[in-house]
């Protein structure tokens, strides 16, 4: 299949508008790095999920409500608390005393935009809740399957340093984020128009839409439609290879870590206006799709994750 029945130019230009007016609307509120409101689109058009590992207070919660008031689709926020249950995030069954029939009330996870604050100090029951939800796009209670609403997209938050009275995701949890991003503290100047722009009030409560679902579901729709070549597949293996066999890595990435990272990189290429991805595009989210699936061996003293994989993106040639 060519690149042109592939992917209309006019579908392109279209989907690619639309996720950059999502991007520009993001920064008029929100002091965040360019290259994290990318990977939060990114997710987005590639039908994936974001995880948000972070400090406290350096705009994670904000980040979401942004995206959520930049697109005319519904949003919720749950808390992660230790008494909260698998029902609380996906609803329940209520008996209709006037119909003497049982009713499906659906939880905040329908919502299109879900934000799970501090997902960590949810139980390991209500996180396994969440696993059907992002992996299939259902939910089923009673026997009975719900679809979700669509687009779908789970943005997590948790703290990296705060572990008293947290349940700390299993792996399985945490392979089902397509992205893991970290904020980071915003620069001197970022922090002082901050401080300015937040005294009259929240910049994100004047946000409004600039894209509506039908917009996104079409941006997901051309995403899945960007070109990927075969030396480009081939070259993704090759990356993944070349961490299942780091002496300093205990478990490689997966193939499912392959499939995330090619869909996020066609999704980046129609974010940059192409209807083909190419190799930077790969590298350029190795880092945040692959270093939180793939575990470091014990003898790893001193090296993290993201270092070695921007060493097995440095040593693996682009074919």
């Amino acid at each position: 299949m060519s690149v042109a029945e592939a992917i209309e130019p006019g579908g392109l230009d279209e989907a690619a508008a639309a996720l950059r007016r999502v991007a520009a609307n993001i920064r008029t509120a929100v002091v965040v790095r360019d290259e994290v409101v990318e990977a939060v689109l990114i997710a987005l058009a590639a039908e994936g999920h974001v995880l948000v590992e972070d400090l406290p207070g350096v705009g994670k919660t904000t980040l979401a409500r942004a995206l959520a008031r930049s697109l005319s689709v519904t949003f919720a926020r749950v808390q992660g608390t230790a008494d909260l249950l698998p029902a609380d995030l996906v609803g329940t069954n209520v008996y209709n005393q006037r119909e003497a029939r049982f009713e499906f009330r659906p939880g905040p996870i329908f919502a299109n935009i879900v934000l799970v604050d501090e997902i960590n100090r949810a139980s390991p029951k209500t996180q396994s809740g969440l696993l059907e939800c992002m992996q299939e796009r259902h939910v089923t209670v009673d026997l009975h399957t719900h679809p979700l609403s669509l687009p779908f997209l789970v943005l997590a938050t948790q703290n990296p340093i705060e572990f008293e009275g947290t349940y700390p995701l299993p792996e399985a949890q945490v392979d089902r984020f397509m992205v893991r991003v970290s904020l980071g503290y915003p620069s001197t100047a970022s922090e002082v128009a901050m401080l300015t722009d937040h005294e009259t009030g929240d910049p994100v409560d004047t946000l409004q839409p600039v894209a509506t679902a039908d917009e996104v579901l079409a941006a997901q729709d051309a995403a899945r439609r960007v070109h990927a070549s075969d030396p480009l597949r081939s070259y993704i293996v090759s990356l993944l290879t070349r961490t299942r066999e780091d002496r300093r890595v205990e478990l490689g990435a997966s193939p499912r870590a392959g499939l995330l990272l090619l869909r996020a990189a066609k999704a980046r290429a129609l974010l940059h206006g192409r209807a083909h991805a190419l190799p930077d595009d790969v590298q350029a989210l190795a880092g945040p799709i692959l270093a939180h699936r793939i575990l470091l061996g014990p003898e790893a003293v001193g090296e993290t994750a993201e270092g070695v994989i921007a060493d097995a993106v440095s040593a693996t040639p682009a074919l």
